[in-house]
Parts: structure tokens; sequence; C-alpha cells
């Protein structure tokens, strides 16, 4: 049984929540976030620590418990210091480039994608040819913006040509080719 639910939240300085009818509005340097609480759900602030209490024991109270949490603890942390995602473009005469605020790709079709970020708060950062950053306060925004840019062309398994997350690990098979000899 998990227990999320009952970690404590630091609030960092320069970060201030505050709940009201089963709304907890969180405001940092970053930008401002709302988080939706459970109706047996109850957040308790004391100085810069949060408790996330629940009303009894039923099974929808304790997944919520957890969630909540998690939600709220995701909020201080996106407008404190921001969610990114790196994603690295593999294969010959595929690119990425900037197009306003969309990202422009050119990775083997016969015409672009062009790729908008979900919500306004998140954006789309071309570093590189091969070099994407997603960047924002809302960490489900921002991780969606990223799997939409990496569904566009994943990574095969044969040649490793594609789309990747920084660090994602591609388990390579051998061709038809490999086996005779």
């Amino acid at each position: 049984m998990s227990r999320i639910g009952n970690k404590v939240i630091d609030v960092p300085a320069g970060v201030t929540v505050s709940v009201s009818d089963n709304v907890a509005s969180v405001k940092g340097a970053k930008g401002e976030l709302v988080v939706r609480i459970p109706e047996n759900i109850s957040v308790v602030e004391e100085g810069t620590q949060i408790y996330v209490k629940r009303a009894n024991d039923d099974q929808q109270n304790r997944e919520n418990h957890g969630t909540t949490r998690a939600l709220l603890h995701n909020a201080i942390v996106g407008v404190s210091q921001g969610f990114k995602k790196v994603l690295e473009i593999e294969g010959i005469g595929f690119k990425a480039t900037q197009d306003g605020k969309n990202v422009r790709l050119d990775i083997g079709f016969s015409h672009p994608v062009f790729i908008a970020p979900k919500e306004a708060t998140t954006s789309i950062i071309v570093k590189s040819a091969t070099e994407v950053w997603v960047e924002g306060i809302d960490r489900q925004s921002v991780g969606q913006t990223a799997a939409t840019i990496r569904g566009v062309r994943p990574p095969e398994p044969y040649l490793g040509k594609g789309i990747r997350y920084q660090g994602e690990y591609i388990l390579r098979r051998e061709g038809k080719r490999a086996g005779k000899k």
C-alpha cells in the first residue's frame, strides 16, 4: 500500500498556497496553477509545511489522498522550479526548427510536421537541429507535449532512428543479415 498521501509537502520561499472551496491555488515566480481537492480530502497548512488528510479509509478516499498530495506537490515544484523534458532526434536528414511557438519536424516524411504546445503553460524550444526542449510549469502538459513530439517518429529498434527522450535506452535488434554467414 502506498504511503504517498502521508508525506509532508515543504513549501519553498516565494511560493504561496491558498485553499478555499475545494480548490488550492499555488502561486510562485514562474506562474500560477490551480489544483482541485476532492470533497473528502482536506489540506492543512502549518507554517511552511502542508499536510493532506483524508476523512476515512474508504477505497476511493485512499486513492484520492495520494493523488491529491502528488498533484499539489507537482504544482508547488512547477511554479518554483518548472519541469523540462529533453528530446533527441537521430537520423540522417532528420531535424527540428523553431516556427514561432511551434516546432517544425523534418523527419523523413514527404511533408513537414508542425507541433504546437498543449497549453499556454508549456513552451517548446529548439536548442539545436537535433535537440528539442519542452518546458513549463504544468507537469502533465509538459509530458503530454513531449509524448506528442516523440509519437511523430518513435525510435525504431534496428537503426535507432527517430525521436527519443534524453537518456532513453532503445533495445536494439539484429537484422536479417547479421545471423547469416
